[in-house]
């Protein structure tokens, strides 16, 4: 079974503002079609793939969709999916929307943009957003790494900033997006420091100089098992990101350094993330 932590919900245009789709051109190279249609997903996925699924709250980066939304997506499969609230604290009624995700809606976590949003998630101001989400054992997934928005702050991309939440919050289940690329190593500094807080390699293989390097020192620095599968849906899918995963593996490595463990990076590929995150009771 693959779980795949890192996956969207988007309708456009209804989620996604023009500001946000005129720029979101510039993510990759080719056409990327924003509009998330379950039976796309499904066809690009494991049968038995389990999938968590969010959809994003940044009113700076003009991204906007509802729970509501996600958690009706979520209700048509079930079987398949575990949903996320999103949060964009910046806003009023903030704490009011995620009371309502967690009680009303049953989304069993949540998903944070900071850098999209505008704001530090290791501001003391955000206590109550992780002393909420500790208490009732709500994994939070956050952006870090790099953007195609330009007006989204950089310097809230850094995966550094989550060392503050872990150590004020040492067990709250918490993983940062994208390995934290560009920033894999100080990514990789943060959650070999702290047992509960993981890193997934979504929308990374298409970049395969840089997912090989990245891979190369979560092995020097053994957090293989600190590391979850995730596919970034829309922007790639299941079946090429782990195609992409085993291609960057097999490249070999220059004389005298090691290559990649294709063993360990298939345990990673198939790691059971929600019982890791205390998700699989649901």
């Amino acid at each position: 079974m693959i779980v795949d932590v890192h996956s969207h919900l988007f309708g456009c245009p209804d989620h996604l503002g023009p500001d946000f789709l005129a720029q979101a051109g510039r993510a990759r190279s080719d056409e990327v079609d924003l509009t998330v249609r379950w039976q796309e997903y499904a066809a690009s996925a494991p049968s038995d793939s389990r999938t968590i699924v969010f959809g994003g709250k940044a009113r700076l980066s003009d991204l906007w969709v509802d729970d509501e939304s996600v958690a009706a997506y979520v209700a048509e499969h079930p079987d398949r999916l575990v949903g996320f609230m999103a949060l964009d604290p910046t806003q009023p009624g903030w704490q009011d929307e995620m009371r309502h995700g967690h009680r009303a809606l049953a989304l069993r976590g949540i998903k944070l943009m900071p850098m999209y949003a505008g704001f530090d998630p290791g501001d003391e101001r955000l206590d109550p957003l992780w002393t909420y989400a500790s208490d009732h054992g709500l994994p939070v997934l956050m952006h870090t790494g790099t953007t195609f928005v330009s007006q989204a702050p950089l310097e809230y991309a850094r995966p550094v900033l989550a060392d503050r939440v872990a150590r004020r919050f040492p067990e709250q289940r918490l993983i940062l997006a994208h390995l934290g690329h560009p920033y894999e190593g100080e990514c990789i500094a943060v959650i070999r420091k702290h047992q509960h807080v993981y890193a997934d390699v979504s929308a990374l293989h298409y970049r395969p100089y840089q997912l090989w390097r990245a891979l190369m020192l979560v092995q020097e620095y053994g957090v293989w098992d600190k590391l979850l599968f995730g596919s970034d849906y829309p922007f790639t899918t299941v079946d090429d990101s782990v195609a992409g995963l085993r291609a960057v593996a097999r490249i070999p490595s220059p004389a005298g350094l090691h290559g990649i463990d294709e063993a360990r990076l298939e345990s990673m590929i198939s790691r059971d993330s929600l019982a890791l995150l205390g998700l699989n009771d649901g």
